[in-house]
């Protein structure tokens, strides 16, 4: 049969290949940009880490920046003129000098001094100086008189500068020497209720006067004064003084090297409670106390610098002074000392015209400074604590700008022991702020950091075994359909914010936690076999009977067997409380261990914060384990293993880089918070 042109079937044209041809070509450049994007988004989140972790250091390395201190220009004092004590004012243009004649008005830059007219001195001489305050000088005079002297200055404005003028106010002299012989060794303070006053009135006697000042409501003012004799039963001759300005303990320096202490506390009498060897072979002429009356601090003629307190050791009643830290020693004899009204820091000057500063809290000295090579009869720190002027024999004035704005802040301070005012011994103690201007910065990181990852350990002890079994369990046997509605609930257990988990575990979960402790800790042997025993029942019930529940629901039946397991660990636990214990388990760690149970402590803290981790890790590790092959989870029961097997020994393995990622990331979830950790233990960072 031939084939017509007509009936012949229709050629068709072939297809173009340009279309197909377009497609894998735009493909790769929509590879290219999205490779290229993803690489320049990587790089702009490591910058932003890098340019964080810069601007942390950036803001930490002041803190660790060494003290520095630079000398400038500062006036001297008419020729022949002996200094005796020095005050500053607190813009450090106006220094007050103790002189035998009086009180000279020096301006610190240089300038002509000027004497401030004292009319009550009647004549007498100064004998000895002393400036308790910043802006008080105390001379003893040669007639036994300590006449007080306020020194200060009056600030103006005029055209936008500052002008100040200095002032001495003399206020009441208090007689202390009843012979009229000058008080050589003596202390001023100004009490709370009146100025007190104590002076050495013998070789081995101290004289203390009150002076109790009340004012009426008509605005009279009266005086009471009393007067107490204190004999000082020592190898030596008193050569320093200290008086706390409480009026409760009196320090006497001896010529043995020897510090005596009197207690002032009791109603029948002050005492002489102990005499503690502070130097050997030398003696002591210099007591002070730092801000705040509770660190002494003593110098003597070899140039060592100590500093002691008063400390009740751990289960002992009695009181003692302890030397809690021995300063860098001075080349001579030490010959002055203030201390800083900002800090605890002080100043130190010797008779060979050096001078140093310290730091009471972490026992460093932190500059030595040459004032020349004149002896130093008198130092204060500036009211600012921003710089140190000295006073030498020759009659010159000697300033020192320092920069120093964290002197508490040491490697030491911040990760080691420090004996801190009050404290029975060294210890790491976090308290960063406090209610007085006297207090102690107390900047230990330890028990920060400790406390971080005690409350860490306990949160991932309680979320790693849950999230990961729950993890195993939702991904390989759970019943799609249930698994539809687990998983998004504890994916949004995972959105609750931390301050309100810290508010339920601080305010509702640590009360009922307090109750039940016993039963709590034996909760995770009581409920795993009571579950092992709920499986084991229901491997023995007929098939017929097990069949009626789908596989993958099995997991709704355990949880009325874990609330019953709870429940149960529960009354357990109060059963052996009271058949073990005797009484409250409370009472018992508080009588046998010496513990006091805390409502607020580390297992409120691993529940409330494991409740928060458990929904990332759950979440990150059930995706890794769903995204293993089912390749390879259908070779493994193909080859006859069992699913527990499959699960234990196939896909585990396989997903465990992300089981990894997902505890990683739980860890830093619970390192990095902050409020349910602070809500739930009251704000107290403790290394127990």
């Amino acid at each position: 049969m031939s084939v017509t042109p007509e009936s012949a079937p229709a050629v068709r044209p072939a297809p173009s290949t340009s279309r197909p041809a377009a497609r894998p070509a735009r493909r790769m450049v929509a590879d290219r940009l999205a490779a290229r994007f993803v690489t320049l988004s990587g790089v702009l989140i490591i910058g932003a880490i890098l340019a964080i972790l810069f601007v942390i250091v950036a803001v930490v390395a002041p803190l660790l920046r060494s003290p520095s201190a630079e000398a400038l220009p500062a006036g001297a004092l008419p020729a022949g003129t002996v200094p005796l004590a020095l005050a500053v004012d607190e813009y450090r243009e106006e220094a007050f000098v103790a002189t035998r004649e009086g009180v000279v008005l020096l301006p610190v830059a240089g300038g002509a001094p000027s004497r401030a007219d004292l009319l009550a001195l009647g004549g007498a001489t100064v004998v000895k100086a002393a400036a308790p305050e910043p802006q008080l000088l105390v001379l003893g005079l040669s007639d036994g008189r300590l006449y007080p002297v306020e020194v200060s200055t009056d600030v103006t404005w005029e055209d936008g500068k500052r002008k100040v003028a200095p002032y001495a106010r003399a206020g009441e002299p208090m007689a202390l020497v009843p012979d009229g012989r000058p008080a050589e060794v003596f202390k001023y303070v100004r009490g709370p209720d009146g100025p007190i006053a104590l002076a050495a009135t013998g070789p081995r006697e101290l004289t203390l006067v009150r002076v109790a000042e009340r004012t009426s409501l008509m605005g009279e003012t009266t005086r009471e004064e009393s007067r107490v004799v204190l004999p000082v039963v020592s190898a030596g001759e008193v050569t320093a003084l200290a008086l706390d300005v409480r009026g409760q303990d009196v320090f006497a320096g001896t010529t043995a090297g020897e510090i005596v202490r009197f207690d002032l506390r009791e109603e029948a009498g002050p005492r002489q409670e102990e005499t503690v060897p502070a130097a050997t072979g030398a003696a002591i002429t210099v007591l002070g106390f730092l801000n705040g009356d509770r660190t002494l601090v003593s110098g003597d003629t070899a140039g060592g610098v100590s500093s002691w307190q008063v400390v009740q050791p751990e289960g002992s009643p009695a009181r003692g002074l302890a030397r809690i830290h021995a300063f860098r020693r001075h080349a001579s004899a030490v010959t002055g000392f203030s201390a800083s009204r900002r800090d605890k820091g002080f100043a130190t000057a010797d008779a060979r015209g050096g001078v140093q500063v310290h730091y009471g809290t972490t026992g460093k000295t932190l500059l030595s400074l040459r004032a020349g090579s004149a002896p130093l009869g008198a130092v204060v720190f500036a009211p600012k604590a921003d710089a140190v002027l000295a006073a030498s024999a020759d009659g010159r004035l000697h300033q020192f700008a320092l920069r120093n704005p964290h002197p508490e802040v040491s490697w030491k301070a911040l990760f080691g022991k420090v004996w801190y005012e009050g404290y029975p011994k060294p210890d790491w103690v976090w308290q960063s702020t406090g209610g007085t201007d006297d207090f102690e910065a107390k900047l230990s990181l330890t028990p920060l950091i400790y406390g971080t990852l005690k409350g860490t350990f306990y949160a991932l002890f309680l979320a790693i075994p849950l999230a990961l079994a729950g993890a195993l369990y939702t991904a390989q046997f759970m019943h799609p359909s249930l698994k539809a509605v687990v998983k998004p609930v504890v994916e949004v257990m995972a959105a609750l914010p931390s301050v309100v988990l810290g508010f339920i575990a601080g305010l509702w979960l640590a009360p009922k936690v307090e109750r039940v402790v016993p039963g709590l800790l034996l909760m995770p042997v009581v409920v795993p076999l009571l579950a092992i025993a709920g499986a084991a029942a229901w491997s023995k019930l007929p098939a017929r009977l097990r069949g009626r529940v789908p596989a993958g629901w099995e997991a709704v039946l355990l949880v009325p067997i874990v609330v019953l397991g709870g429940l149960l660990a529960i009354w357990l636990g109060a059963g052996l409380e009271r058949l073990l214990l005797g009484s409250d388990y409370r009472h018992f760690l508080l009588t046998a261990l010496g513990l006091t149970y805390d409502q607020r402590n580390s297992l409120v803290v691993g529940i409330a914060m494991g409740f928060a981790v458990i929904p990332i890790i759950f979440t990150v590790a059930e995706d890794s384990i769903a995204a293993v092959p089912p390749g390879l989870t259908a070779g493994s029961l193909a080859l006859g293993a069992t699913r527990w097997q499959t699960a234990i020994r196939t896909v585990l393995p396989t997903a465990s880089p992300g089981i990894f990622s997902a505890v990683m990331i739980g860890f830093g979830r619970a390192v990095g918070e902050t409020m349910i950790v602070l809500m739930a233990t009251g704000n107290t960072p403790v290394m127990d």
